[in-house]
């Protein structure tokens, strides 16, 4: 009796993408673009933001009431006006770290609240997802950047 052998490769690669400000970009087109690519058919695709003021989310897909909904949340959470939380005697003082504006340390405060990394399961070359999901590009700074992408894909 003969066993077929999986053969498992791994592939590591970049994508980039240019964002357009705060907000959204939905990545599964480009993602599952890329698995099909690499001739995977199933596996595991580890995905990492390679930044510090940008994160990844999986969310609603259909509604882009929701997406609005979460920027307006984390708006009032954190603001973009580079000052922090109120100390004890009900004053906010600007960040320490705003190098590059009053949206540079917000951002980093955003990244640290979402996530810079996710796992994600590929089943006939495409990421597995729920019905109403989507992967997306969380841009936290104020302007336009370029972002890039780690993807490391596992499978046969």
């Amino acid at each position: 009796m003969q066993r077929a052998v999986a053969v498992v490769r791994q592939v590591l690669d970049q994508l980039q993408f240019s964002t357009r400000g705060p907000g959204f970009m939905r990545l599964n087109e480009d993602l599952n673009r890329w698995i099909a690519g690499t001739g995977i058919s199933l596996g595991v695709l580890y995905l990492t933001c390679l930044h510090t003021s940008a994160s990844l989310t999986i969310n609603e897909n259909a509604d882009p009431r929701v997406l609005k909904d979460l920027q307006a949340w984390m708006d009032a959470v954190v603001p973009q006006d580079g000052r922090g939380p109120l100390d004890g005697r009900g004053q906010r003082s600007r960040y320490l770290h705003d190098d590059e504006g009053d949206d540079d340390m917000p951002a980093h405060i955003r990244t640290a609240l979402t996530a810079q990394t996710m796992t994600l399961s590929v089943e006939k070359g495409r990421l597995v997802l729920g019905t109403w999901q989507a992967v997306y590009l969380w841009e936290h700074r104020a302007i336009p950047h370029q972002r890039r992408l780690s993807l490391h894909l596992i499978g046969e």
